[in-house]
């Protein structure tokens, strides 16, 4: 015996479940205007809006780049053991790095301390996000 499905019924009634649990859930937004303030601790050596390096590479288009590959620049042997051991920039990997650096690539030359702050972690992830386009 075959019964029929009508699948309208289906997603009326799935869709405000759905709209309680969105795929994202897990995600933090960050808000980009408040990490742009976050950011200005980084301005003194790293860039975002432009692709030119200062004392350290540029992180305009920095997700989805592999770790110590940004040209023109000399990276630490840290830097490029961890890039060429698959550390690829991301949500995950920038937030593990910027709240402690060194523990994250061991033998990095980046003198920063890190943010301690998780908020201020996900609004900085939120502004760079809008050069990494």
């Amino acid at each position: 015996m075959r019964f029929a499905v009508d699948y309208r019924v289906i997603l009326l009634t799935a869709a405000p479940v759905i709209a309680l649990f969105p795929l994202n859930a897990g995600a933090q937004e960050g808000d980009a205007a408040a990490g742009a303030t976050v950011f200005k601790k980084c301005a003194t050596c790293h860039v975002a809006e432009s692709d030119t390096n200062k004392v350290g590479p540029s992180l305009n288009k920095l997700f989805g780049r592999k770790a110590g590959t940004h040209p023109d620049f000399a990276y630490s042997a840290g830097m490029k053991a961890a890039g060429e051991g698959g550390l690829v920039w991301d949500e995950a990997t920038l937030r593990d790095y910027l709240h402690n650096p060194k523990a994250k690539v061991k033998g990095t030359k980046m003198a920063f301390a890190g943010v301690k702050d998780d908020q201020e972690i996900t609004n900085l992830i939120a502004y760079l996000k809008q050069y990494s386009q």
